[in-house]
């Protein structure tokens, strides 16, 4: 019998909250700016997929307002808080429905690109929308290397390299994550009927001690064992960890696409 494929973040290893501390930093301006794009969302009803800590369902329950509704969901709820203005829902994109709508918007932030059933998964989501309601996908385009633009020493940029590319090809795609995904969601949007497919870019740069270079460092002390499998040393993972705080350091953030699509007005 063939074993699932598990997420390669789990929420309950305690180096998550590591995690949900420095995405929103790197995330957060960019989505809230796409979800603006959308125009007023006083009174809609709001789908926040995979909330992680719950900044971006925190910030649409302040966007729709108290005539509104938000219901973040999560395969592992632990880090959203309990005194939240949302409602909170456990819940396995995979294997259950799409939580009832009909939804004016729904959100998905670094989910599908991980879930081996994304195409259908993406289907379903399209189908939740109320007419003339938006589906937003952000996901990381991980294929685009080039990520160091400085480094203390030639041998740490290609410290940095190797790691991006034992992430991408080895230790992400074991756990089903699709590297290309993000680049192929448009396609997916228009198969799927819905219409005004938008999608935008985003990316910077990050020295280390700041929210994108420690965000490598969360990644490692969460997978450790799988860059160890995937061929780095003890040694090359402990320097890799210490790098990340030094400024000298500048890495560029995985170019974030996120593709908005509608579903037609009745």
């Amino acid at each position: 019998m063939e074993t699932p494929l598990t997420y390669a973040f789990d929420n309950d290893d305690p180096a998550a909250v590591d995690r949900h501390n420095q995405l929103p930093v790197v995330l957060d301006e960019f989505t809230a700016s796409r979800l603006t794009s959308l125009g007023d969302l006083t009174g809609r009803r709001c789908l926040e997929i995979g909330a992680g800590g719950g900044s971006i369902a925190a910030w649409l329950a302040r966007a729709a307002g108290p005539t509104g509704r938000v219901l973040a969901t999560d395969i592992n709820t632990r880090h959203l808080p309990t005194d939240s203005p949302y409602e909170v829902l456990q819940h396995d994109l995979e294997t259950e429905p799409v939580p009832e709508g009909p939804w004016d918007v729904i959100h998905a932030r670094l989910v599908l690109l991980h879930l081996p059933g994304r195409e259908a998964i993406l289907r379903r989501l399209a189908a939740a929308l109320a007419p003339g309601g938006a589906l937003v996908v952000e996901d990381f385009e991980t294929t685009f290397r080039k990520m160091v633009l400085a480094a203390p020493t030639p041998e740490a940029a290609e410290l940095v390299d190797l790691y991006h590319t034992l992430l991408v090809e080895r230790v992400l795609p074991a756990h089903g994550n699709d590297p290309t995904w993000a680049s192929r969601a448009p396609a997916a949007m228009l198969e799927a009927g819905l219409t005004d497919v938008d999608t935008a870019m985003h990316a910077r740069s990050w020295p280390g001690g700041t929210a994108g270079a420690l965000l490598i460092g969360a990644n490692l002390a969460q997978a450790r064992e799988d860059f160890l499998a995937a061929g780095m040393t003890e040694a090359q993972l402990d320097a890799l960890v210490g790098l990340v705080d030094d400024p000298r350091l500048i890495v560029r953030s995985h170019f974030t696409y996120s593709t908005i699509g509608r579903r037609p007005p009745a």
